[in-house]
C-alpha cells in the first residue's frame, strides 16, 4: 500500500490532482465552521440532541456545517435535488431529452440549467432555514426594523452563496482533481462527524458493563452488520454479469477483421450510491418542509411524521426510492435496442440470441435481473439500521446510508486513481 502511495506521488500530474482535491476538502471544513453573521452562539447547539427529523440527515450530509450556521450549512443539497428534477424532467420533456442527446454541447446546457434550478433551491431552502432560526429566541441578532430585514438578507443570502460555492467547488475537483467532486464532499462531511459514532459506541459499552443485557446482543450484532455492509458494497461494485458476444469475420480490403470473442459487462450496481443520495434527499423534503412551517394541525403532523426517519413507513419508501432510483440510473445509462444495433453493425452477435430485437430484449431482460439484486442489497443495508434502532431504541438510523455512502465513494474514487495508475504502468491502489 505504502509502495502504490509513493508512485502515485512520483506522478507530476496526479500529485497536483490529489493536492489540489486536498486543498479544495480543507476549504470545505473552514467554511462548514464559520457561522454567518448576526447569528448568536445559541444557534450552535441547533441540533445537539438528534432531533429525528431530516433536520439531522441534512446536518450529516454538510459535514455538521447545518447545526453551526455556517456558510456551507446546506451543503449540495440543493444541488442534489437539482439534478433528480431535471433528470426525472429529462425523461418528461422533448426539448431537454434532445439536449441529453446532443453531445458535450447539450451535457453543458444540461449542466448550467441544473446549476440554476440548484441556485433557486438554496434560494428556498436558506429562507426557510431563517424562518427555522428565526423561530428560536435568542438565536438571531437583530429580528425587527431595518436592522432585522438586513440581517434576514444577509444570512439568506450567505447560505444561498455558500451553497453555490460548494457546488462550484466539486465541479472544480472534477476538473483540476481527482473525479468525483460532489460526491467527495459528501464523503468528507460523513467522516468528519464520525466522532459520534464513537460516543453512542462508548455510551453502548458503557450501558452494557451497567448490567444492560439488551446491549451485549446489539453490540455484535451491529459491528457485524456493519462488516456485512462493507463487504456487500465491495462485492456489489466489483461484481458484474458478463454477456458473450461472437464477432464473425469480415474481409476489408486485404484485411481480415473479426472472429474473436468478447463480452458486455453489465455490472450488478452500476449506479453506485447515487440512488441512495437521490433517495435520501428526496425523502428529505417533507421533513424539511415540516421544520420550516412549524405547523400545529394534527393533520400535517401526521402526514409530516410519516417522513421521519424512525418511522417504519420511512423505511418502506426509502427501500422503494432506491429501487426506484437504481432502475431509473441503468434506463438512462443503458439503451439496449442501441447495444443491439451497434453489434449487428460490426457483425457482433450473442451466441444463441438473433440479432435484432432478440438481442435487445435479452439485454433488457439481464438488466432488469442484475439491477433488481443490486437494489435489493443496497436497500436492504440502507433500511436494516432503521429497523435496529428503532428496536433497541439508539439513534443509529443513518449509519446504513452514511456507511453506503463512504464506502461507495471511497470505491469509485480508489477505481478512477486506478485507471490513471493503470494509464502510467504502475500498479493501482485496488492491488
Amino acid at each position: 500500500m505504502f509502495d502504490t502511495f509513493r508512485n502515485a506521488w512520483k506522478i507530476p500530474e496526479l500529485r497536483k490532482k490529489l493536492l489540489f482535491t486536498l486543498l479544495v476538502i480543507v476549504i470545505f471544513r473552514v467554511g462548514c465552521v464559520i457561522t454567518v453573521p448576526y447569528i448568536n452562539p445559541e444557534a450552535l447547539q441547533l441540533f445537539a440532541g438528534g432531533t429525528g427529523n431530516m433536520l439531522d440527515y441534512l446536518n450529516m450530509m454538510s459535514g455538521g456545517a447545518l447545526s453551526q450556521c455556517a456558510i456551507f450549512a446546506l451543503g449540495v443539497t440543493p444541488y442534489i435535488n437539482a439534478s433528480i428534477i431535471i433528470q426525472l424532467l429529462t425523461v418528461a420533456i422533448p426539448a431537454l431529452e434532445r439536449l441529453s442527446k446532443e453531445g458535450e454541447e447539450g451535457r453543458r446546457k444540461l449542466t448550467r440549467i441544473t446549476r440554476y434550478t440548484g441556485a433557486g433551491i438554496a434560494l428556498v431552502m436558506s429562507v426557510g432555514y431563517y424562518l427555522v432560526l428565526r423561530s428560536y429566541t435568542g438565536v438571531l441578532a437583530y429580528t425587527t426594523g431595518w436592522e432585522g430585514i438586513f440581517s434576514a438578507v444577509v444570512i439568506v443570502f450567505s447560505f444561498t452563496g455558500g451553497a453555490q460555492l460548494l457546488t462550484w467547488m466539486g465541479e472544480q475537483i472534477d476538473f483540476k482533481g481527482i473525479g468525483n467532486g460532489i460526491s467527495l464532499l459528501i464523503f468528507a462531511g460523513i467522516v468528519s462527524r464520525w466522532g459520534n459514532v464513537i460516543t453512542t459506541a462508548r455510551t453502548m459499552i458503557t450501558n452494557a458493563m451497567n448490567g444492560e443485557i439488551k446491549y451485549f446482543i446489539l453490540i455484535p450484532v451491529i459491528v457485524i452488520l456493519a462488516l456485512a455492509a462493507i463487504v456487500f458494497v465491495v462485492i456489489l461494485t466489483n461484481s458484474e454479469r458478463r454477456i458473450p458476444v461472437q464477432y464473425a469475420k469480415r474481409v476489408v480490403g486485404r484485411k481480415m477483421y473479426g472472429g474473436q470473442s468478447s463480452h458486455i459487462p453489465l455490472k450488478v450496481n452500476m449506479s453506485g450510491v447515487m440512488p441512495i443520495i437521490f433517495a435520501s434527499a428526496l425523502l428529505s423534503i417533507p421533513g424539511t418542509i415540516a421544520s420550516f412551517i412549524q405547523t400545529d394541525s394534527p393533520i400535517w403532523q401526521g402526514f409530516f411524521s410519516v417522513f421521519n426517519y424512525n418511522s417504519l413507513l420511512y423505511a418502506v419508501l426509502y427501500l422503494l426510492l432506491i429501487l426506484a432510483f437504481n432502475y431509473f440510473y441503468v434506463a438512462i445509462q443503458y439503451n439496449p435496442v442501441e447495444i443491439a444495433n451497434n453489434l449487428r453493425k460490426n457483425n457482433g452477435a450473442i451466441p444463441g440470441i438473433r440479432p435484432g430485437k432478440p438481442t435487445s430484449d435479452f439485454i433488457t431482460k439481464c438488466l432488469s435481473k442484475i439491477t433488481f439484486v443490486g437494489a435489493i442489497f443496497l436497500g436492504v443495508i440502507a433500511v436494516m439500521p432503521i429497523i435496529l434502532g428503532n428496536v433497541a431504541g439508539m439513534n443509529i438510523q443513518l449509519g446504513g446510508t452514511s456507511l453506503l455512502i463512504v464506502v461507495g465513494v471511497a470505491l469509485d474514487t480508489g477505481r478512477s486513481m486506478e485507471s490513471y495508475m493503470l494509464m502510467r504502468h504502475h500498479k493501482g491502489f485496488l492491488e
